[in-house]
């Protein structure tokens, strides 16, 4: 049986490195890289073979989310366990709609990270013990929403710019940021208020907190 290969992505580098001395002691599992946000995972994984991933949900320039959809685009075979401290429902509806194979509350990570491993090298769905009363509600959420696709999601670079303006940027600094133009930060920004049906900025704002597009952690 070959080893399975992990990355982990949280901008919390203690965090990152207490997982990799959980994960060492397990034998077959290896941590071959890390990252600190969601563009650095995406990039690491055009350099390097992997079989699951570990993220959190809210991390600096593209949360967890964005990465997650981008990575089961391109690589649908590797696995992904969510780390997060959310227990709220929104949050669990976005990480199994984003294609998560696992959700794994950091509180339980001394306890429950090695059974979360297993679980989804054996093809299984992981869920903290916590929070598998509101997996059937999850899964129903999931399936109306699908048959029902009223609302377009946003694109990983509309999420990104989404995320920037939440957290305060201005343009020229997610310009900056992104390697884009002031004027395509513009479009964008007007593309996502057009699409969500908004007319202000403090509706845009108000739109991001509530659907989690902060750096909240």
């Amino acid at each position: 049986m070959k080893a399975c290969r992990v990355v982990i992505a949280d901008d919390h580098t203690m965090l990152r490195r207490g997982i990799c001395q959980v994960i060492e002691t397990k034998k077959g599992v290896s941590v071959v890289g890390e990252a600190s946000d969601g563009i650095e995972l995406l990039s690491l994984l055009t350099t390097l073979s992997a079989d699951l991933v570990i993220l959190d949900i809210s991390m600096p320039r593209m949360r967890g989310i964005e990465a997650a959809r981008e990575i089961k685009s391109a690589y649908p075979n590797i696995k992904i366990l969510f780390l997060s401290m959310h227990k709220r429902k929104e949050y669990l509806y976005q990480a199994f709609s984003a294609g998560a194979n696992g959700y794994l509350l950091k509180e339980d990570t001394d306890t429950q990270l090695l059974t979360a491993l297993d679980t989804l090298l054996a093809g299984k769905v992981f869920l903290s013990s916590i929070l598998l009363g509101n997996l059937p509600d999850i899964l129903i959420d999931i399936f109306q929403k699908s048959a029902n696709p009223g609302e377009e999601k946003l694109s990983p670079r509309e999420a990104q710019v989404l995320k920037l303006v939440a957290d305060g940027l201005a343009n020229k600094d997610i310009a900056n940021l992104l390697c884009i133009s002031a004027r395509t930060v513009e479009h964008h920004r007007a593309g996502i208020m057009k699409r969500l049906d908004l007319k202000t900025l403090a509706d845009l704002i108000k739109y991001a907190i509530r659907e989690g597009y902060t750096s909240e952690n």
